[in-house]
């Protein structure tokens, strides 16, 4: 058996999920890292993307993050994820309703405060129609 890593995903809410993987690509703010057991110390900011889980060789679930932090040591990788959905259980129905509701809070939206924060919601929620096409 494969030398493993543990995996974290945290929520605001709750711990998503944990599992022993060989390898976690993670979405970094300045590019795409993997860690793998025995990997040196590293924390990253996380940005809307996609991590993906392997196991095996292959790819085991591809999770969208919509941005965070991520920590990872010698025997574990955590992401501390702002909102987290598994693309396998995702519609694309429910993408494109996030889609225009941000896009109607954008058109909406009076203050700069409020423009800032629905163009934000707007790029994640496209991020994630990209994630779930791909």
């Amino acid at each position: 058996m494969a030398e493993t890593t543990e995996f974290e995903l945290v929520s605001p809410e709750r711990l998503l999920f944990s599992e022993p993987v060989e390898m976690v690509v993670v979405p970094g703010t300045d590019g795409d890292f993997g860690a793998m057991p025995r990997h040196a110390p590293l924390l990253s900011t996380v940005r809307p993307g996609v991590i993906s889980t392997y196991n095996g060789g292959k790819v085991q679930r591809r999770i969208f993050v919509a941005g965070g932090f991520a920590e990872v040591t010698e025997d574990r990788c955590t992401v501390l994820a702002d909102e987290a959905f598994d693309l396998a259980s995702l519609s694309e129905e429910a993408v494109r309703a996030r889609l225009q509701a941000a896009d109607d809070r954008l058109k909406e939206a009076t203050s700069e405060a409020e423009k800032a924060e629905a163009a934000q919601a707007k790029a994640i929620a496209e991020a994630l129609l990209a994630a779930r096409k791909g």
